[in-house]
């Protein structure tokens, strides 16, 4: 017998170990890439939805009068900080109940408690970069009530309600979806939140506008609606431009995962879907002033673009670039009739916000079933309409008792005078008499 005979299989035996220990590196070594992309992804989202705070104040500090204007930019900063602490101290927790207890954890200050290195080794994110990206579409939807309620509203009242919105009202409707509640199971599907962040925005934002009433001289007593030109154009258009670039971050990082090749795809196209529509809002509502007013309107175009925005948030994804580009136009189209709309309802929105947000939201999250299969007009509807229900009826209770309790309008005097000088006792542009 050949002594030699077994020493390729006995070679073969010693190299199993070997073999193994290279897979198992070669898998941590995919994990933990996956990992790395997937939590880049968050952050990178994050900090461009982040930066759609300062397009929403910017926007609103055009589009509103000169003499409201440094209390909208506090406004602004006051929400988002409320939101952050709010978000982190109940929302979080709130928003995905398996997640963690926020009465125990939430208050001790702890993140959602997650095994990082057990979601490593499932080639999972930072748990951190999770909470951060879905704080900043919670501090989204607080901005959007903003601006239609500017220029008669109570800083203080104001906030106290963003307390409610953010810490309970927001996290609870987007658990039904978001945090695979009873929408979720149903088969509803707002991918990155039409409905859940934009029409909720606007459906507070209507409840606030219809107990406070429009500002003084809005409405004269023939039925004529009175022009309140904004104090800046320029600002809000670069406004509008910021949330362009932001939305990249709220749609595109809305896929969840960047740790494969179908995943960044994904992603690339998400990204091209939400231009287009932003894009063909802005041309259509651009056509559309010149033929209906024979000139165009700026505001209506800005606006237009971010119907256009609003309207594919709910499924950036499958849709064609052509898709996109009708979709969004149909979006820019219903800016330019839904504004005048709400005019003859007597309902002030400042910005727009509610055409923009809530009807543009509502088209948005109905037209899904069109290029997403597993979806239907009816279950669209429906999820729309409990999310719509639930935060108008929360909204109302919330400014109703705000306004029993310490008011939520500024006296007519304060009003007239201007909300920096009776409010804060400061103007944005104090070289200019009154605006």
């Amino acid at each position: 017998m050949n002594k030699f005979k077994y020493i390729p299989l006995a070679t073969a035996i010693a190299l199993v170990p070997t073999l193994g220990a290279a897979q198992d590196a070669e898998f941590a070594s995919a994990t933990q890439t996956t990992f790395i992309f997937n939590t880049l992804l968050f952050l990178i989202g994050g900090f461009l939805v982040f930066w759609m705070a300062a397009g929403f104040a910017m926007l609103e500090a055009g589009l509103v009068r000169s003499k409201n204007v440094t209390t909208q930019l506090t406004k602004n900063m006051g929400l988002f900080g409320i939101a952050a602490i709010m978000y982190w101290l109940i929302g979080y927790n709130v928003m995905y109940p398996g997640d963690g207890n926020w009465m125990m954890e939430g208050v001790l200050g702890t993140i959602s408690p997650k095994d990082i290195k057990t979601e490593i080794d499932a080639g999972g994110y930072s748990n951190a970069s999770d909470f951060f990206f879905q704080l900043m579409f919670c501090a989204t939807t607080a901005s959007i009530v903003s601006g239609t309620l500017a220029e008669r509203i109570k800083l203080w009242p104001f906030l106290i309600f963003v307390v409610v919105l953010t810490g309970l009202i927001y996290p609870i409707e987007a658990s039904w979806q978001w945090g695979g509640g009873f929408l979720s199971a149903m088969g509803f599907s707002d991918f990155a939140g039409s409905t859940l962040v934009h029409a909720a925005g606007g459906f507070a934002a209507l409840a606030g506008a219809l107990l406070l009433g429009p500002r003084i001289g809005k409405y004269a007593k023939d039925g004529r609606v009175v022009p309140m030109p904004g104090s800046n154009l320029p600002l809000a258009t670069l406004g509008t431009f910021i949330l362009w670039m932001g939305w990249f971050g709220f749609n595109g990082a809305s896929q969840l995962a960047m740790g494969t090749l179908e995943d960044v795809d994904a992603v690339a196209q998400i990204f091209a879907n939400t231009n287009m529509a932003a894009a063909s809002g802005a041309v259509a509502a651009l056509i559309l002033t010149q033929l209906l007013y024979r000139k165009v309107d700026l505001t209506m175009v800005l606006n237009g673009a971010l119907a256009g925005l609003v309207s594919i948030t709910a499924g950036p994804l499958d849709p064609t670039l052509f898709g996109a580009l009708w979709i969004g136009a149909v979006g820019g189209v219903i800016v330019v009739f839904a504004v005048p709309f709400l005019d003859k309802l007597k309902i002030d929105d400042v910005v727009g916000a509610i055409p923009v947000h809530l009807i543009a939201g509502f088209w948005g999250t109905l037209v899904v079933p069109v290029y997403t299969d597993g979806t239907s007009f009816v279950t669209q509807i429906i999820g729309f309409a409990a999310i719509g229900i639930f935060v108008f009826v929360a909204s109302i209770i919330v400014f109703g008792i705000l306004k029993a309790v310490m008011g939520i309008r500024v006296s007519e005097e304060a009003e007239i005078q201007g909300l920096d000088t009776s409010e804060l006792g400061m103007e944005a542009y104090p070289e200019f008499s009154k605006g």
